[in-house]
């Protein structure tokens, strides 16, 4: 979409100049037969000029309709949409998508199919003179690796480049804010974390403030500097990439984003130290956030759950814990191991591939974590 100037209104006595974009205590409803469906319901983020964020979350918990009411498309209920310290929406009121300054990537690209490449990176700059349209779409075409494609149709592209095509396009009116709705969906899987890194490193370098709405973790990971699990129209959890995995702040937060188990144990005072007894043996807790959360966690006889992702778990030949392998799964440099405890607990395990244990076979394992993440019992 063509991404222009937004109109010169003094911004709004709740504005936020220090961001990028403000998403505040949004809210949409959408009518249905039964009645109002609240889609979205006091969503809340923020975005820092250059900061790359994402909204990751299943398919119908909102994420898309967050990204379309941010861009114009659809009338939030409540809340505010404060863009470069502008509101920009808000009930009743609503400055229209072309005068947002945001730039959009579409899942499907939405390339012009009868116009050259050149003339589809240029169409948001067709106002412009010509010399001055003609260096900006040579310099972003470079820029995305698609110097030589210039006078090609998008027909005549993979669907890597027309994403690249797509990119250069939203980017060329240099808009404040860049919204990308699935934009790697269509692509071979293979491709998509690739061409998330080549695209960080590429808003990163233009200091373009952008917003990635997905359902694949790996691709948030990859792109985003904060990353928002979405769980019915509301945010669970705004964090970076690394705190979202090992330390989720709710159970279904953990379960969402990547793999794991969930094991009982019991919280202990030994001396003068806190640990938790389970299966694998007895589990210091050093950290004193850990601690905190072990005891909100824990019941009266201070039983609770400890999370266990696959790489918290270490093959050792030489430790007490014995486990079975029921299935693995080769990764190229490791293997993913489903191991059975004598109990019947089941784990995962990553395991370097150079360990090529057979389903069946025993092995051992440890506890290698350098931090404790538990959940009350379900």
């Amino acid at each position: 979409m063509q991404a222009l100037t937004l109109p010169s209104d003094p911004p709004g006595p709740e504005a936020t100049s220090s961001c990028a974009l403000e998403v505040r205590d949004l809210g949409v409803r959408l009518a249905a037969p039964t009645g109002p469906i609240h889609v979205l319901q006091g969503l809340s983020f923020k975005l820092a000029p250059g900061e790359i964020g994402s909204l990751l979350g299943t398919s119908g918990c909102g994420k898309t309709t967050a990204l379309r009411t941010i861009a114009g498309f659809v009338q939030p209920a409540q809340g505010q949409v404060i863009i470069g310290g502008q509101t920009v929406a808000e009930p009743g009121r609503s400055i229209a998508p072309e005068h947002r300054g945001v730039g959009v990537v579409f899942q499907d690209y939405a390339l012009f199919p009868h116009l050259t490449i050149a003339r589809n990176v240029g169409f948001g700059l067709r106002n412009q003179p010509d010399s001055t349209r003609s260096s900006r779409v040579r310099k972003l075409l470079d820029m995305v690796g698609l110097g030589p494609w210039a006078d090609r149709f998008p027909h005549e592209l993979s669907g890597g480049q027309q994403q690249r095509a797509a990119l250069a396009r939203a980017l060329a009116p240099a808009p404040s804010v860049l919204l990308l709705d699935e934009p790697f969906s269509n692509l071979d899987p293979d491709l998509r974390e690739q061409l998330a890194l080549d695209l960080r490193d590429l808003l990163k370098d233009q200091g373009t403030t952008a917003l990635l709405v997905t359902h694949d973790q790996y691709e948030a990971f990859a792109m985003a500097d904060s990353i928002g699990v979405m769980e019915a129209g509301r945010i669970a959890q705004w964090d970076d990439a690394w705190r979202l995995y090992h330390q989720p702040s709710s159970r279904s937060v953990a379960d969402f984003v990547g793999l794991g188990v969930f094991m009982d144990g019991r919280l202990a005072q030994q001396g003068e130290r806190l640990v938790i007894e389970f299966e694998l043996g007895s589990l210091p807790v050093h950290d004193p956030d850990d601690a905190q959360q072990a005891r909100r966690c824990a019941d009266g006889e201070g039983r609770l759950q400890v999370l266990l992702r696959p790489d918290d778990i270490e093959h050792d030949d030489a430790s007490p814990v014995q486990a079975r392998v029921l299935r693995r799964a080769f990764r190229g440099a490791q293997f993913l191991y489903t191991l059975e405890l004598p109990s019947g607990q089941r784990l995962l395990a990553l395991v370097p591939s150079h360990h090529d244990h057979r389903i069946g076979d025993p092995i051992g394992i440890r506890f290698t974590a350098d931090h404790i993440v538990t959940f009350a019992r379900g």
